[in-house]
């Protein structure tokens, strides 16, 4: 059963992060809204299009900023707690802040649980009806890339020619055993290649030992040169957006990568980064805390917000540093989730064994 104080703390709690939540929702409209107001401004659109745009895409941008209002709300509780003298009457009631911050970090816990498995599936939904929307405006929609069971499948235009590439592997710039079939505008078959090997660290890939069938006669080349619009860089950033994924798609997905050899890296990390959502909210509730005991109680509202933000930039580019060197392959992408977490656990670990004797 809850107590007075714990009912009392987590209504407080939970009208801070959601007023909050609000006001950085609104904030995403407004900004998405210029960028979508731009995309379309030369495109023959509704003009309502940006509009719905902005509102089924604020949904995922709120899930990214959500570790920042866990840490603005706390400081925003306790700010209301010093000016009303709240914790001294708690004191008095023998509540000590060492079960103030465990009701706090509880309480994040159950939120993140809530944002990852629900909120989350359905924000990705609305970001890939989203993605999905928008690529049938993009100019370079006909350039189009995906993985299946089978392997990876491009389908590109260049130079009145039609390309739709089969490959079973792709790895270290290259592509293995892979099949070309070139088509011409009326989709009539030009020629097929065939190659064990193919270069793709440019647009224009070089083909290895290709065994070319035009008009029934097939013949073999040592190398040949095949312009497209693809290179490994295009194809790999195709494949980046994957927050547009649910978790059940995102598993499905790892599985595909690894049967066509491209790296699972990155997928690993997001789904790392989801599981350990919950965790990281907890701790930066409890770090918020930690530092709210410790800053003088008259500060003014404005000092607090200034700080939030100020420590929301410092932890944003300490995860973003992490995840880059974990996407690179420079150190294993469970360290690169872990040690920023490690390090604020450390510092807040060390604020509460000093905070209780506040």
């Amino acid at each position: 059963m809850f107590k007075v104080y714990n009912k009392y703390l987590i209504q407080n709690f939970l009208i801070k992060f959601l007023n909050i939540s609000i006001v950085f929702f609104c904030l995403s409209i407004i900004l998405g809204l210029l960028e979508e107001i731009s995309f379309f401004k030369d495109l023959n659109a509704n003009f309502l299009f940006p509009y719905f745009l902005t509102i089924i895409n604020a949904p995922i941008t709120l899930f990214e900023i959500f570790p920042f209002i866990f840490l603005i709300s706390t400081q925003f509780l306790f700010y209301d707690l010093f000016k009303k003298d709240e914790l001294n009457l708690l004191k008095k009631n023998g509540i000590s802040n060492l079960k103030i911050i465990q009701t706090l970090f509880i309480l994040s816990l159950f939120i993140g649980f809530f944002t990852v498995t629900i909120y989350y599936h359905l924000a990705a939904k609305l970001k890939f009806h989203y993605t999905s929307i928008k690529n049938n405006y993009a100019l370079d929609n006909k350039y189009l890339a995906m993985v299946t069971e089978s392997g990876l499948w491009i389908k590109d235009e260049k130079n009145d020619s039609i390309l739709i590439v089969k490959s079973k592997f792709i790895k270290n710039n290259h592509l293995s055993e892979t099949v070309i079939n070139e088509f011409d505008k009326n989709f009539e078959l030009k020629r097929t290649i065939q190659s064990k090997k193919i270069n793709i660290e440019q647009n224009e890939w070089i083909i290895f030992d290709p065994i070319i069938t035009e008009r029934n006669i097939t013949s073999k080349n040592e190398k040949i040169i095949l312009k497209t619009n693809f290179n490994y860089d295009k194809i790999n950033s195709l494949f980046s957006n994957i927050s547009t994924l649910n978790l059940f798609e995102l598993f499905d997905l790892k599985k595909d990568y690894e049967k066509l050899g491209y790296s699972p890296d990155e997928i690993i990390l997001h789904l790392l980064k989801l599981f350990s959502m919950p965790l990281f909210y907890g701790v930066l509730t409890v770090l918020s805390a930690i530092i709210m005991f410790n800053f003088n109680k008259d500060k003014s509202l404005l000092f607090h917000v200034i700080l939030g933000i100020l420590m929301s930039v410092i932890i944003y580019y300490m995860n973003f540093i992490f995840s880059s060197l974990g996407n690179n392959g420079r150190i294993p992408v469970h360290i690169s989730i872990f040690l920023p977490m490690f390090f604020i656990l450390i510092i807040s670990t060390i604020g509460l064994i000093r905070i209780n004797e506040k």
